[in-house]
């Protein structure tokens, strides 16, 4: 299935770039996490489609394709603008609201887009391994393999697996690295370097600790506010979120379903992407059932 290219215009005027899979049923638009590109839904979301859904996969600011915002702003409120923005032209587009799908920072923002900044603008919610609450440690350890090679960059895109290697032992390493080229971008020295922009980063490296834990105040008060369907799927080696952090988004969000997927960490779709395909599928079965039922 090849997609159309499909541009949107953000909170700033910033461009956008999408993927759009699929036809002209129930919409779902996908959110990558921090450092990632719209490709890592590639096989997801084709399948997704493959369910009547037209389905876009977006690069967020700072990310892919999309713009590198001048004015620096990569804040969590940011993304979630962006994503209202989004959302309602994909909605004036179908005649619907979207599902969104979001992993880690996607989540992030689909739960202040829906909880804080636009209220009623989304169909449903998939939050994939995050929550409110999150482990600094995990987060450390994420920031930490975004800024290896940050400044230098690598050779070659072997170089790169590599260093994805180190950081994901327990992933087998795929002997086709094609995918792994649409995360990189070659620069005018000739080196390659992660397809995002590196002030992402510095917002989130230079946060003081007191500054990230209201962030998750925030995240927490935008959260409870959420009355749509809410699909949570959280990788059972998550190094971010802990059955503690479920069972407090569950409490406070009792609408949630909830899925733990085995032998998968933070990055969910890439660890198991067929197990992962699969819930979000049966999620918008339910959906639909409901909505005919109704």
């Amino acid at each position: 299935m090849q997609p159309e290219r499909v541009e949107f215009q953000g909170a700033e005027t910033n461009t956008l770039v999408a993927d759009r899979y699929g036809g002209d049923g129930q919409p779902v638009v996908m959110l990558h996490g921090g450092g990632q590109t719209r490709h890592s839904w590639d096989a997801a979301s084709q399948r997704i489609a493959g369910l009547g859904h037209p389905v876009y996969t977006l690069d967020q600011r700072g990310h892919g394709e999309s713009d590198w915002v001048a004015s620096g702003n990569y804040g969590f409120t940011d993304f979630a603008l962006d994503l209202v923005a989004v959302t309602r032209m994909v909605a004036a587009r179908h005649g619907a609201k979207p599902v969104v799908v979001g992993a880690s920072l996607g989540g992030f923002a689909g739960m202040l887009a829906e909880g804080r900044e636009n209220p009623g603008g989304l169909a449903a919610l998939v939050l994939v391994d995050i929550t409110p609450r999150i482990d600094m440690g995990g987060v450390s350890k994420v920031l930490g393999f975004m800024g290896d090679r940050v400044d230098e960059g690598f050779e070659t895109v072997e170089e790169a697996a590599e260093a994805i290697a180190r950081y994901l032992p327990n992933r087998a390493r795929p002997k086709d690295l094609s995918g792994l080229s649409k995360n990189l971008r070659r620069r005018d020295d000739g080196r390659l370097r992660w397809h995002w922009d590196p002030a992402f980063l510095k917002t989130r490296q230079h946060r003081e600790p007191e500054a990230a834990l209201a962030a998750q105040d925030v995240m927490f008060a935008a959260a409870g506010d959420l009355t749509l369907p809410v699909l949570l799927i959280r990788g059972q080696n998550s190094e971010l979120v802990s059955m503690d952090h479920v069972r407090e988004f569950q409490e406070q969000v009792p609408q949630a379903k909830f899925t733990d997927i085995r032998d998968a960490g933070h990055m969910v779709a890439g660890d198991k992407n067929d197990v992962f395909a699969s819930a979000v599928e049966d999620f918008l079965t339910e959906l639909k059932t409901a909505e005919v039922l109704a």
